[in-house]
């Protein structure tokens, strides 16, 4: 039901619509820009058969699991919960299937672009990460981070929890994937430059395979990272200040350092191959857009 009211003095239909406007604009600037930007990109790209109708899923029981924010009263097994003082909610095969966790480095490395004219990478995996997070989201999954600091769950609320969380920087230089709380046969999303230390990855994969975990690497480069087009004298010099390394012959290093970074990525094709993982990579001078089409559809693939 509509309300009506009388016009106030020297209100115009123009004036009504700008109030309009104003009013939209200032609910909408609640929101992150980051979050806006993953939303706009989500929806730029066309969801396909996705969820519980993966194949060889069915409804058999799994687990039983502690009551998290966010699980409806109905999902509370009262059997199991009468046991005891917690409750319970009864976990089905499918249920498992549709659990979605994220990591997106966030460390000091990420920080990085070459131009002005570029995002940094940071911003890239942060917007690619929450992008396919909303498409998960809508196609009924439940999306959380790695580490239990956001237990996966569906809803809206769900993608402003995770907007904010990612909005978070780290001091370190590099930040270890988060290994903690990755629930049995569950799909994981890893997005980084994964040039840090590989012991963490690692064994962050192991654990990963161990629990019947499986998903994608997403490594983001910037395209000076992928070219090193250095030449002359030259100040090398990481984000956190950590590290720095003067050259007057920045041209003489190129070949060692393109050598090195086709073995770390020779390294990490060999540890997705190992882990049943899918290995991409994404320069942020790259389309946002294609790069979330192949995560989708890397992730509906990953397991299989």
């Amino acid at each position: 039901m509509t309300q009506a009211r009388a016009p106030q003095p020297g209100e115009t239909a123009g004036s009504t619509s700008a109030a309009l406007r104003h009013r939209a604009e200032t609910a909408a600037s609640r929101f992150p820009p980051l979050l806006v930007r993953a939303q706009q990109l989500a929806g730029s790209v066309l969801l396909g058969e996705h969820g519980r109708r993966r194949a060889g899923m069915g409804d058999d029981f799994w687990q039983y699991r502690p009551v998290q924010a966010g699980d409806s009263r109905r999902m509370i097994d009262h059997r199991r919960s009468a046991k005891g003082d917690q409750q319970f909610v009864r976990e089905r095969e499918w249920q498992i299937a549709q659990t979605v966790h994220l990591w997106v480095d966030q460390g000091a490395s990420m920080r990085f672009a070459s131009t002005p004219a570029l995002p940094q990478k940071i911003d890239r995996a942060r917007l690619l990460g929450l992008a396919a997070s909303v498409m998960m989201l809508r196609a009924g999954e439940r999306v959380g981070l790695t580490g239990g600091r956001l237990p996966p769950r569906r809803g809206n609320a769900q993608v402003l929890r995770l907007a904010d969380a990612l909005s978070l920087d780290d001091d370190g230089d590099y930040t270890p994937p988060e290994d903690r709380a990755m629930l049995p046969h569950a799909r994981v999303l890893f997005l980084s430059d994964f040039l840090g230390p590989f012991a963490p990855l690692e064994q962050a994969l192991a654990k990963a395979a161990d629990r019947g975990v499986h998903g994608v690497l997403m490594q983001v480069l910037d395209p000076a990272e992928e070219e090193f087009p250095f030449d002359g004298r030259t100040i090398f010099e990481s984000v956190g200040g950590g590290l720095r390394h003067e050259t007057l012959k920045a041209g003489a290093l190129k070949q060692r350092y393109l050598d090195r970074l086709a073995e770390r990525r020779d390294a990490l094709d060999h540890l997705c191959r190992a882990a049943g993982w899918r290995l991409g990579t994404h320069h942020t001078g790259d389309s946002a857009q294609a790069a979330l089409m192949w995560l989708f559809h890397a992730m509906e693939r990953s397991g299989s």
